[in-house]
């Protein structure tokens, strides 16, 4: 990729979207691939694309850090209360796994905050500002 070109505008994310679930129907087993659909689902706002394609690449990989951060962001933004409740799950898992990834307690977080499990929010915003530089 070149860090100088220009970046993709809508319609050409949307393309980007198809061709890659064109490709990926051929190749499955493409964990990069999945990601890739699945922040390209994020970009536009398609909550159905974003999750469904981290849920392959979790299910093909589920050490890949990026895929269970991605999709438990993805089923954490979803309007189904069981996918946020996944979601949460997942994301104490990654917790447990690193407390040290700001990305992580970040959106864990943010989770726990609307979940209203203020305690644990408060925890992890307080396990924040440790690693952040003084």
């Amino acid at each position: 990729l070149d860090p100088a070109a220009q970046p993709l505008n809508e319609e050409e994310m949307a393309r980007l979207a198809l061709g890659l679930r064109t490709r990926l129907q051929n190749d499955a087993g493409n964990v990069e691939g999945w990601l890739m659909l699945g922040r390209t689902g994020m970009v536009l706002g398609n909550a159905g694309t974003a999750t469904g394609a981290y849920a392959n690449a979790y299910r093909l990989d589920p050490k890949n850090r990026d895929a269970a951060l991605g999709y438990a962001e993805a089923l954490t933004r979803s309007s189904d209360p069981e996918d946020n409740r996944r979601g949460g799950e997942l994301l104490r898992q990654l917790v447990s796994r690193d407390h040290t990834d700001i990305r992580v307690l970040s959106l864990y977080a943010f989770n726990a905050f609307e979940q209203q499990r203020f305690g644990e929010a408060v925890a992890a915003w307080e396990m924040m500002l440790k690693l952040l530089p003084a």
